[in-house]
């Protein structure tokens, strides 16, 4: 199994892209990849409405360390663990996300890095342009 360290500089202070990314309601407004619907919430996970059809994701719980990692249950039953970091950078905060190439071709595994990296743009512009309001 492939995996890819996909980030991004966001120009906004680490604790205010934490807040945003650990934040399940925000994920349909920067990561279309995974939630292109609104968000369900079932006990402790989240059910959306992904490209790939319904998911489950759970979120490890908030913490003071800009760790917003989570398992995704596709389709398939299949779960894949998702490290997501925001971290403290000299010029605002960095966002890492590591994609997993599991039950993809290769193909598909670029397909979801570019996904991810445009994700990850989104968010910074939603960060950024709160930042500045």
């Amino acid at each position: 199994m492939r995996s890819r360290h996909v980030s991004r500089v966001v120009r906004a202070d680490r604790d205010r892209v934490y807040a945003v990314v650990a934040d399940p309601d925000h994920l349909p407004r920067w990561a279309q990849g995974l939630a292109s619907a609104q968000v369900t919430r079932d006990g402790d996970d989240l059910v959306v409405e992904s490209p790939m059809g319904p998911v489950r994701v759970r979120f490890v719980p908030r913490n003071p360390y800009g760790v917003a990692d989570h398992d995704v249950t596709l389709p398939s039953g299949t779960t894949v663990t998702n490290p997501l970091r925001v971290l403290a950078h000299p010029d605002g905060s960095e966002v890492v996300f590591t994609v997993r190439q599991v039950e993809l071709t290769d193909e598909e595994f670029e397909r979801d890095c570019r996904t991810v990296a445009a994700d990850l743009a989104r968010l910074a512009r939603l960060v950024e342009d709160r930042s500045r309001g």
